[in-house]
């Protein structure tokens, strides 16, 4: 049986810990589509500006050096590498100490500006190939592309997205904090994701909202593919 193939642009916003990442890529991979992380991007920004000891709360320091930091994110769903200034950082991005600055980094406008549009060219360079993309994020229905063929807002119950954040990072280097501290830290995100001046966290105007809360990441996958399928192929 031939693959599946679509030339869509999906846009897939939602909360921390919704499953964005793990549904997205599935779903690209499923659709032989290019995949781009937007969070990974705001992460490698935030931990280059650490490395380099600008203060996160220092908003006119952040936005000086904003445009200093090398960044490359991948777009193969199976491999979705994030390089900053030549090092794979895919490990180090997702530190505790990243995660908590995260939100703020991402509200400086200068550094929205800057990934917005990198994040634009990297869709713009895959459709004039005649490839689709998923493109996975906060405000990529809203702003960043609000032409795209379907935009999908993948939202759970808090405690669920807690629990499975709990359980990712118990796999990685730097282990898990534990449930209660995971989902005090979704709620603060949410909170000031949500809040924040410039491109905050919405539901785009006609994205369908997909409640993953009782739904496995295969359930998702297949509901996101049918609305995929459904939208049908960029002309």
């Amino acid at each position: 049986m031939a693959a599946e193939r679509s030339t869509a642009v999906v846009a897939v916003d939602g909360p921390s810990g919704s499953g964005k990442s793990s549904v997205s890529r599935g779903v690209a991979e499923r659709f032989e589509m290019a995949y781009l992380d937007t969070g990974a991007m705001y992460r490698a920004m935030t931990y280059w500006m650490l490395e380099h000891g600008v203060d996160p709360s220092d908003e006119s320091a952040v936005a000086a050096q904003c445009g200093q930091a090398e960044i490359v994110s991948g777009t193969d769903p199976a491999n979705p590498a994030i390089v900053v200034d030549s090092h794979d950082v895919a490990e180090a991005i997702r530190t505790p100490e990243v995660t908590a600055s995260v939100s703020a980094i991402s509200a400086v406008p200068a550094v929205r500006e800057r990934m917005v549009r990198m994040q634009r060219e990297v869709a713009a360079s895959h459709l004039s190939a005649g490839r689709g993309i998923v493109v996975e994020g906060r405000d990529i229905g809203s702003v960043v592309l609000p032409d795209a063929d379907l935009k999908i807002y993948l939202t759970a119950d808090p405690v669920v997205r807690a629990a499975r954040r709990a359980a990712e990072d118990a796999t990685r280097a730097h282990g898990s904090g534990g449930l209660p501290a995971t989902e005090e830290s979704i709620r603060r995100r949410d909170a000031m994701d949500s809040t924040r001046t410039v491109s905050p966290l919405v539901a785009a105007p006609g994205s369908v909202h997909v409640d993953a809360t009782y739904l496995t990441l295969e359930e998702t996958i297949n509901t996101v593919a049918d609305l995929v399928r459904a939208a049908g192929d960029r002309p």
